[in-house]
């Protein structure tokens, strides 16, 4: 897994509950990379399990939630620095189908080794888009969290359900009707 994950995700804790707790969640886990990131190394993703595992012990909040937040709180990073991809796509389907086909391809000629999760889109009917998520990660909830901050992004608005298609969840399916 990238490092801008692991950076983006310490940032965020650091933001919402302050730099003790990011220490603590370092110095309390056993982290092969000792909790050192850098935004284009590139980290066992079984650590960034055991951080959010950690906080969702530590404040209580699921895992389900935190990963779902981290999703907001990453497209707001990939808004900034990433421009050109939502500049793109006039709507939000144009968007996430772009994922696979083109915003995944550009960040593989930057990162070779990055590890992507998998997307498949079909348009189903003009205002209803299926998802196909595939990762031996199993974060659905961090994809819906951005797939949500993409509808807010273009100011549409959609009803996302989810359907477990491994009970791991390394294979999902989101369902997306416009409103």
């Amino acid at each position: 897994m990238k490092g801008i994950v692991f950076t983006e995700f310490l940032d965020m804790v650091e933001d919402a509950m302050g730099y003790e707790t990011v220490d603590q969640l370092i110095m309390e886990n056993d982290l092969p990379s000792k909790g050192v990131y850098t935004s284009i190394g590139t980290y066992d993703h079984q650590e960034m399990v055991t951080l959010v595992t950690a906080l969702s012990k530590k404040t209580t909040v699921p895992v389900s939630d935190l990963l779902q937040a981290f999703g907001h709180y990453l497209f707001g990073t990939f808004k900034t620095s990433y421009t050109s991809f939502l500049d793109a796509a006039p709507n939000a389907f144009d968007f996430l189908e772009s994922i696979e086909t083109y915003i995944h391809v550009e960040v593989k000629k930057l990162y070779p080794d990055a590890q992507l999760p998998r997307f498949k889109t079909q348009r189903l009917e003009p205002n209803t888009l299926e998802m196909i998520y595939v990762s031996d990660r199993s974060m659905s909830d961090f994809a819906l969290g951005l797939i949500e901050k993409t509808f807010e992004h273009y100011k549409e608005t959609a009803t996302i359900t989810r359907e477990y298609l491994k009970d791991n969840g390394s294979k999902v399916r989101f369902l997306i009707v416009k409103s």
